[in-house]
């Protein structure tokens, strides 16, 4: 604060004034009337002294009791200032994404853009094209040019144009393998990574068009290359085309590496090339490779059995052969997983659940271990090439050290035959009124539980008629409650049991990505821009997920959607550029990410310089 008068008036009237820095702006603000020359002289014979020596006082308790007296004046008449824009816009500012740029700064992104663009000439910032982008991921999921649009949004209105975020994009995407490590290095800073698990599942995305893309040689390298958004088999069943994310997580949820790929491609064939990079990037440590049945085929199984590495993947207890079957429903060598003593099956599928001595029994597993080196055994299919030139499967004959831990969960067999209840009644009202033929099936599909029985022609109807198959759903039945996993470990399996269970965390990166984060439908068309926005997907996970983990860390639990809700709520309002007025309360989850990040934004009010002494902070 200093002392501001008119110095050629003869009666000048000294104010207290305050510089403001709001952004690129800079302004004075009176903020105290002192009084009048002549005024002053009734009370002292040196006005201009008294006037200094007051706005000596006002900075002391100012910097005392951190308060400032704003003389404000309010004008009901005074208009809204016109812009050139269509629309109203909102003035506030979001200044949750302090949060985000704390964590953003920390994987010092900013030195990575800076590296691989100090041979080239840019006339813009890729870096702060790629801080907002992945903001808005966050915080307002939108398409790059809706996301560009809401800038306005964000405290520091960042200064770049749409056609730089295209750019940007094409820069990242030249540089995906180096960023996808970069990242994993910084962030082991962060937070200390547990690799000692590597978690491993494929999904897909839409495209908003109904074309796929079509496969070409480059003119150049005489490269084949296979079009990325081609028909395939859909998660969401949806008549798209598609393209496939390939993810890798650590033990704690956190991604460590990903890959895209064709719509069309297996999704078994993405896992080895993108491991073989992720144990470069992990520089040779060793690791368990755990993923869903789907994902360990037997060169992936075979893959994991060499170089110090190991494998857990779930394996279908209907596709394992009639010999191991038969070892599965044997009622023998079973054991608790809780304490390793000896149970029967049938004591499992028959004790007292309402029993009050029987709850830690209804949570508890039974499980027996069986040897399966033989790959036929386990249903494991390898390609064969026929003398026409054709590929097709057949059982493999090979062999692989592993096991087969089984286990049997009561709860698990009580919610499976829930379900299946509950589809088998639908099942009945679809035979009552719907032709069974009109509805699609499929292995998951209620008409799997409806049989048709064929009537000859000569008989007087000639029509075929459906019955439920009661028959189809025993051999179903036959298989609730068992859970089964393959592995090359000797260690005990309770834990290995307990590393196959944490795959969900995968769906919930999956999940939080297509959701929260709306990565789908993809609007690009191009193979650059389609790769590079999935880096911007990548990227806001792994901000999202290292905040989690350091709320974990102080004991906070919160859900997604408690967390990103918070950080899009925190806005402020500007009061007549001389500070700003929050517009949102302190909850939990705000305390919380004050915690662990020391920012502070509890504040009912804030100056320009505060807010922007922060945000210069956390973005070294």
């Amino acid at each position: 604060m200093k002392l501001n008068y008119d110095k050629k008036s003869k009666d000048p009237t000294y104010f207290i004034q305050m510089g403001i820095r709001n952004g690129k702006k800079t302004t004075t603000k009176n903020v105290a009337r002192i009084g009048k020359h002549s005024e002053l002289l009734k009370i002292t014979d040196d006005p201009l002294s008294y006037a200094k020596e007051q706005v000596r006082i006002y900075n002391e308790e100012h910097k005392k009791n951190k308060t400032l007296a704003l003389d404000l004046k309010i004008d009901f008449n005074e208009k809204i200032k016109a812009t050139d824009t269509v629309t109203s816009l909102s003035t506030d500012k979001n200044i949750g994404y302090f949060f985000l740029q704390y964590i953003y700064g920390k994987l010092e992104i900013s030195s990575f853009f800076k590296n691989i663009t100090e041979d080239r000439k840019i006339g813009f910032n890729p870096n702060l094209v790629n801080r907002f982008i992945t903001f808005s991921r966050i915080i307002d999921p939108d398409s790059k040019l809706g996301s560009f649009q809401k800038m306005s949004n964000y405290y520091e209105q960042p200064d770049f144009d749409y056609m730089h975020i295209m750019r940007t994009m094409d820069l990242m995407k030249d540089h995906y393998d180096e960023y996808i490590s970069y990242l994993y290095e910084k962030s082991c800073s962060i937070i200390k990574r547990n690799t000692s698990v590597c978690y491993y599942d494929c999904t897909n995305y839409y495209f908003e068009t109904e074309c796929e893309d079509e496969d070409y040689v480059d003119e150049v390298t005489g490269e084949f290359i296979k079009g990325l958004r081609k028909y395939g088999p859909s998660k969401e069943h949806r008549p798209n085309p598609i393209c496939e994310m390939g993810l890798f997580m650590d033990a704690e949820g956190i991604p460590l590496s990903m890959c895209i790929s064709s719509g069309s491609d297996n999704e078994q064939t993405t896992a080895i090339p993108l491991e073989k990079k992720l144990t470069k990037m992990l520089q040779g440590k060793k690791f368990i490779y755990c993923a869903d049945a789907g994902l360990g085929s037997l060169n992936i199984r075979n893959f994991n059995s060499m170089g110090g590495r190991a494998f857990i993947v779930t394996q279908s207890v209907k596709k394992l052969s009639s010999m191991l079957q038969e070892a599965v429903f044997n009622d023998c060598d079973y054991k608790l997983l809780s304490s390793n003593k000896h149970i029967s099956l049938n004591d499992m599928k028959t004790f007292d659940r309402k029993d009050p001595d029987n709850l830690s029994l209804y949570n508890d597993h039974a499980y027996k271990i069986i040897d399966a080196d033989k790959a036929f055994d386990v249903g494991l299919y390898e390609e064969k090439i026929c003398k026409n030139g054709k590929v097709k499967k057949v059982k493999s004959k090979a062999t692989l050290k592993q096991k087969i831990i089984i286990s049997f969960s009561r709860k698990m067999m009580e919610y499976q035959r829930y379900i299946r209840n509950r589809q088998i009644e639908r099942a009945k009202k679809l035979l009552e009124n719907i032709d069974p033929e009109t509805y699609k099936k499929g292995p998951h599909d209620v008409t799997r539980f409806i049989k048709r029985i064929s009537k000859s022609k000569a008989e007087e109807n000639g029509s075929d008629t459906y019955i439920l198959d009661q028959e189809a759903i025993d051999k179903e039945e036959k298989y609730d409650g068992f859970y089964a996993v393959a592995t090359n470990l000797d260690d005990d399996a309770k834990s290995i049991l307990e590393i196959s269970m944490n795959r969900y965390k995968i769906e919930d990166c999956f999940r939080i990505m297509k959701t929260n984060f709306d990565a789908r439908p993809v609007y690009h068309s191009t193979l650059n821009r389609i790769i590079a926005h999935f880096m911007i997907c990548y990227t806001a996970l792994l901000i999202y997920r290292i905040l989690e983990k350091l709320l974990e860390e102080k004991g906070y639990h919160f859900s997604v959607y408690n967390i990103i809700e918070t950080i899009r709520n925190m806005n402020i309002s500007n009061i007549q550029d001389m500070c700003y007025m929050s517009n949102y309360t302190c909850s939990q989850v705000c305390t919380a990410l004050n915690e662990i990040t020391g920012l502070e934004l509890d504040k009912q009010y804030y100056l320009p310089k505060t807010l922007n002494g922060k945000i210069k902070l956390i973005s070294k």
